[in-house]
């Protein structure tokens, strides 16, 4: 056990959702310097003495207005690197959302591995260990880092929401694609844990060349079901409004949207179908090309900082009775 707890820093567009996680964990966020310069560049600097000290740092890696991913991992690389310089014993990265996950194989000849490059990136600048949410490969993510790197799973709270949402239904929980068929499961038996009854399976079929998605056969019983379509992120949303139309086509009763990570790049296209009821995301990343307005018409944001804190406390082996880490 540790008898001093680990520093908590958050750089800018990560505060909020750290605060969070630092209030269930009794603590408080470190203070550190940000500066832009006016040609681009920028700077970071703790200033809380971090020699010795064990230090985690929070970051989302989502582009923002202002702040594409690219500019955020070099921040948060840079920064980890300056942790190490000043001193810091054992630096603990946590980010909601890893970018580049996507790019975790070669599609095509001398294709890039991006999601690899980026943990070698990571590794180089001192970082000690990573967590990040729902990532989009499970296996890639793992074979890509040679430093201790955790899958913080949020289907529990997803199960939790939908098992009171929809307490007596019958459910049947659609994975919009072949390579999600995993993911939907696990969702699917910790839903039918939390209701104590069977829930039903199906997904729907989808081929991509380059940007081009075509197919959309469902596979599984949806008729007079409500359909819980469950996905790792929305991006511009095809991929469930065809799970959606399928479903529909099949008959079923009502449909859902979930997904941990909501980038919504094509705006609030999901949130305006009359397909689906309504649509659930994780806050791992900021809806922020929605307007509040779109927010609200159909969006649930679940809050995964007691996850992440719960986390960092076993992790930390912390005893919150004492406010210890």
């Amino acid at each position: 056990m540790h008898a001093t707890p680990p520093l908590l820093f958050a750089l800018n567009g990560s505060r909020d959702f750290a605060e969070r996680v630092a209030r269930y964990l009794g603590s408080a966020l470190a203070e550190h310097e940000e500066r832009d310069y006016e040609d681009g560049e920028h700077k970071s600097r703790p200033i809380a003495p971090v020699s010795g000290r064990q230090v985690v740092v929070f970051h989302g890696l989502y582009g923002e207005p202002g702040q594409s991913a690219n500019d955020k991992l070099c921040r948060l690389l840079f920064f980890c690197a300056t942790l190490k310089d000043a001193g810091a014993r054992h630096v603990q990265v946590v980010t909601p959302y890893l970018c580049y996950g996507r790019k975790e194989r070669r599609t095509r000849p001398q294709d890039a591995v991006i999601s690899r490059y980026v943990a070698t990136l990571l590794e180089a600048s001192g970082v000690d260990r990573l967590l990040a949410m729902d990532v989009h490969n499970v296996a890639a993510f793992d074979n890509a880092f040679r430093i201790p790197a955790d899958n913080l799973e949020s289907t529990g709270l997803f199960a939790s929401h939908f098992a009171a949402l929809l307490p007596t239904e019958d459910l049947v929980v659609v994975s919009p694609d072949t390579g999600g068929i995993k993911r939907a499961e696990q969702f699917r038996l910790a839903l039918e844990e939390r209701l104590g009854r069977p829930i039903g399976s199906a997904y729907t079929e989808k081929f991509r060349h380059n940007d081009q998605l075509s197919g959309g056969q469902l596979v599984g019983a949806v008729a007079g079901q409500v359909a819980i379509l469950f996905d790792d992120m929305i991006s511009t949303g095809d991929t469930l409004l065809r799970a959606a139309a399928a479903c529909h086509a099949a008959g079923a009763a009502r449909l859902f949207a979930a997904a941990t990570h909501g980038l919504f790049t094509a705006g609030a296209e999901l949130l305006e179908t009359p397909l689906i009821e309504r649509v659930v995301i994780c806050d791992s990343v900021v809806p922020l090309r929605l307007t509040p307005q779109q927010r609200a018409q159909g969006l649930d944001i679940l809050d995964s900082s007691a996850l992440v804190a719960a986390w960092l406390r076993e992790a930390y082996t912390l005893e919150q009775e004492h406010g210890r880490c």
